[in-house]
């Protein structure tokens, strides 16, 4: 019997993407492009009396900026789970800034209390269950199905079963810069919104990095979704032919390259990111 296993999912830059609604939770999601990062979510499941959850961000030298004691999407994953466990959850970056750390927090623990408890589930399986409690919360369209694997996605149909196109193509480091959040739940239930961004969705194949940013861009002005002060940033890495664009659902800006990096310092804290070259796995288990 194992008393703690710790799992790990990488969170997610989404670009752009178009509601898609099934007739079930597994056929429920979107279509859409964005880009695997190498920050996420680190889950430890312990057994335990009690459930009990705890969410944790830490900043980049460690010092712990948030703790809750409760998690609604994390709590529905636990009781659709057939034990009694803890989950811990830790990450650096902010939440709810459009980092898919909803995702990367189910899916993480998800895989964590699987691997715990001998419940004989497959990581698809762990998947199916974090992207079903996402759309019922609306934190999320598509996140966990982009962050099963790594890469740049393009996602061609909604749910995890959908094909998932993958390219290993940026080299670059990437930077973002958060405004605050933006509730995705405001967003995602919402028919208005959901119209304008179905309306915006290009439904082209982003084959290269700058197409990527080039049509994503070309969303987040279409989506209705911009701020000003997300259009002063944008306008800024135009001037400096910086590729750039809104995180989606998030109060922000992420940019490809150096000077990317150094335009985005100049409004706030910004944030290193890399392309993440693995999806969602166990990390520690221990006896």
């Amino acid at each position: 019997m194992l008393s703690s296993v710790t799992a790990f999912c990488p969170g997610h830059l989404s670009g752009y993407f178009s509601p898609v609604y099934g007739p079930d939770l597994p056929t429920t999601g979107s279509m859409g492009a964005g880009i695997v990062i190498h920050e996420g979510v680190t889950a430890r499941a312990t057994r335990a009396a009690t459930p009990g959850i705890i969410v944790r961000r830490f900043d980049a030298q460690g010092k712990l900026m948030v703790e809750l004691a409760e998690s609604p999407p994390i709590a529905s994953l636990m009781e659709r789970l057939p034990v009694t466990v803890r989950i811990e959850t830790e990450c650096r970056l902010p939440i709810g800034a459009g980092f898919g750390l909803s995702a990367a927090a189910l899916v993480a623990s998800a895989l964590a209390i699987n691997t715990l408890a001998e419940l004989g589930l497959s990581q698809g399986e762990c998947c199916e269950l974090a992207h079903e409690v996402e759309i019922l919360h609306h934190t999320g369209l598509g996140d966990v199905a982009a962050c099963q694997g790594g890469g740049r996605d393009f996602r061609q149909g909604p749910g995890i079963q959908a094909a998932i196109t993958r390219y290993f193509d940026i080299h670059k480091p990437l930077f973002a810069v958060n405004f605050g959040p933006l509730p995705s739940p405001g967003i995602l239930g919402s028919p208005e919104a959901l119209a304008r961004i179905s309306d915006a969705y290009p439904g082209q194949v982003p084959d290269t990095p700058f197409r990527f940013f080039e049509l994503s861009r070309h969303f987040a002005e279409d989506s209705g979704l911009l701020t000003p002060e997300i259009e002063e940033v944008l306008s800024h890495c135009d001037r400096e032919d910086v590729p750039a664009s809104m995180t989606m659902l998030g109060h922000g800006v992420f940019s490809l390259g150096l000077k990317g990096g150094e335009i985005l310092s100049s409004y706030g804290e910004v944030y290193e990111l890399q392309l993440a070259p693995f999806g969602a796995r166990i990390t520690g288990i221990v006896p």
